[in-house]
């Protein structure tokens, strides 16, 4: 393979987007400062959470990845759809790259390993065949590669929406093409979930 998909592509250019937001001075500066993000306690991040909280929750959905391309798929496991999977996961349960990476400080170059990270991943991602499935560490699940990163945009936009808006600043100019994928995933698990609920856009509202 030699060509990027479009959902690849899409990723690396949201998380691209994503490693400029980090690199603000804004972001270090005000890191240890409570943020704005809305929503019930999260078993495993402190409340409220601080800007740091969010920038590690950010770079998450971009490191996360090349850890879990690195692990070895299960033999015989078929992927399951997306819609499937968020409707099984457990938003209360934080991934284990997750714990790792909240707790960087300001000095820990969150931008500089989202950068290598991207790097590596643009050099990995069009070798990768187009039925690759990965299996993700944290739950029993195996996913189409493309899937996988369609579910990284959706948790990225979210924390970059509300880091930006603790900020004080515009929401991050994020590709259109990474923001109607996502779009798409949030009315497709919407249409699935009828009634009153969370708030969508805020998924870890869903814990109960």
């Amino acid at each position: 393979m030699d060509e990027l998909s479009a959902v690849r592509r899409a990723f690396l250019d949201t998380a691209q987007a994503a490693r400029a937001q980090l690199a603000l001075a804004a972001v270090t500066k005000a890191w240890h400062k409570p943020s704005a993000r809305p929503g019930p306690r999260t078993p495993g991040i402190p409340y409220p959470p601080t800007v740091g909280t969010l920038a590690g929750l950010v770079a998450e959905q971009i490191l996360v990845v090349p850890l879990v391309l690195a692990e070895p798929g299960l033999p015989g496991a078929e992927p399951i759809p997306l819609l499937e999977y968020y409707e099984a996961v457990r938003w209360s349960d934080p991934t284990p790259y997750e714990v790792l990476n909240l707790r960087a400080g300001p000095d820990g170059d969150l931008a500089g390993r989202t950068g290598a990270a991207i790097a590596a991943l643009r050099l990995a991602l069009p070798a990768e065949q187009p039925d690759r499935t990965v299996h993700l560490p944290w739950g029993p699940w195996t996913l189409s590669l493309d899937d996988f990163l369609v579910s990284r945009m959706m948790e990225l936009t979210v924390p970059a929406d509300d880091l930006a808006f603790s900020l004080g600043l515009p929401s991050p100019r994020l590709p259109a093409a990474g923001l109607d994928t996502v779009l798409r995933l949030l009315i497709r698990h919407a249409v699935r979930r009828p009634g009153p609920g969370p708030d969508p856009l805020h998924p870890a509202a869903a814990a109960s």
